[in-house]
């Protein structure tokens, strides 16, 4: 997977531009709020995911812009594409000339792998970042799982609110029953989803972090449900209904789940240092890359927001030596820990525009 040129227009505070990456690494560097972060989400969206700063399409496009448009072109291992998306009210997305029904429908065309500095504290933060990662890196491996969670997420919306009007009408009972049997059957397709991934991105995990540590550690998952897998989402769901109608939430799915790291056996959360904690984070991140590529045979482009000066110099070096024959791009305030890199671009972002390119 290699970017050949990208358009932007009417994106954030991006000035109106077209450039053309490397194959290699690409720096973008400039001070704070430049729009450096801007660019990368630009490429990043054509995955077909959503901001990886968790921004809403209207927060996309400029101030005093009507809507955002944005143009790439990429080669994949089959041929040359070139892929659009016009952000206004809602993103829409045109690959290679056809018009798409969403920009959902672009996943699996285009994959890339994010490492923005939130993920850095995805180990210490609550579940809800952890289950965001594997659910990401399943889409972009399986497409069809972002219509599940899609659906998922729409049931789970309709039994809230039931939950909140059922006291009131006991009718609702009924219309309760049919949610719950198409609600649990689409959770338990989910967490068998997110098993099934981690179950078998966990080989690869241990010997990224074996070099990360040296040989001194040992990096483990364990999927946690949030009922009992015995018993079943179907029945925990019956069980809990009750008390769901009390507190007017769902207490029991994929919604409540939660992925617990591992280090020589020990919660890295519970017990493990700073160091440790950000080790795990790069090793699942690059471990997502492998897998991508493993299971789809196209190398994923690498984005790296604003990460390397959050790293020290031990765990900057890995991730450029685990990067190589992939194509990158790298913002930064000082790109002198990657200017050494070989064969690479860099350009110099000030006030939304590239200012100067090397």
């Amino acid at each position: 997977m290699r970017v050949s040129e990208v358009g932007i227009k009417g994106f954030r505070n991006v000035c109106e531009t077209v450039f053309e990456p490397c194959d290699e690494i690409n720096i973008f560097y400039g001070e704070n709020a430049q729009g450096k972060t801007n660019i990368v989400e630009a490429i990043w969206l054509f995955s077909g995911m959503k901001s990886f700063r968790g921004a809403k399409d209207s927060e996309l496009i400029g101030y005093n812009e009507s809507f955002a448009k944005l143009n790439i072109k990429f080669f994949n291992s089959v041929r040359e594409n070139k892929a659009e998306i016009i952000v206004s009210n809602k993103r829409n997305a045109v690959l290679n000339g056809v018009k798409l029904h969403s920009c959902a429908a672009l996943i699996g065309k285009f994959s890339a792998v994010v490492f923005s500095p939130s993920f850095l504290s995805v180990v210490e933060n609550g579940p809800a970042e952890r289950r965001k990662f594997i659910d990401t890196a399943v889409c972009q491996i399986k497409p069809s799982y972002a219509a599940l969670l899609s659906e998922y997420s729409k049931l789970l919306k309709q039994r809230n609110s039931l939950l909140r009007d059922v006291m009131f009408d006991s009718s609702l009972l009924d219309v309760l029953d049919v949610i719950d049997e198409k609600m649990t059957a689409a959770g338990e397709k989910i967490a068998q989803e997110r098993k099934k991934y981690l179950f078998e991105c966990e080989p690869a995990a241990k010997k990224i972090f074996e070099g990360l540590s040296s040989g001194k550690e040992e990096i483990g998952f364990l999927y946690k449900s949030s009922y009992d897998e015995g018993q079943g989402l179907k029945a925990a769901v019956k069980e809990n209904r009750k008390n769901d109608i009390i507190n007017k939430v769902t207490s029991a799915g994929p919604h409540r789940d939660d992925i617990e790291i591992f280090l020589n056996g020990n919660s890295v959360k519970s017990f493990g240092s700073q160091g440790q904690k950000r080790s795990c984070a790069v090793a699942l991140k690059l471990t997502e890359a492998h897998i991508l590529k493993e299971k789809t045979g196209e190398q994923p482009v690498i984005i790296l927001d604003d990460v390397m000066s959050e790293l020290d110099a031990g765990r900057q070096d890995f991730i450029l030596n685990h990067i190589k024959n992939r194509q990158v791009f790298i913002t930064c305030c000082d790109p002198s820990p990657v200017f050494g890199a070989s064969g690479g671009k860099k350009f110099e972002i000030q006030n939304g525009k590239i200012i100067k390119c090397i």
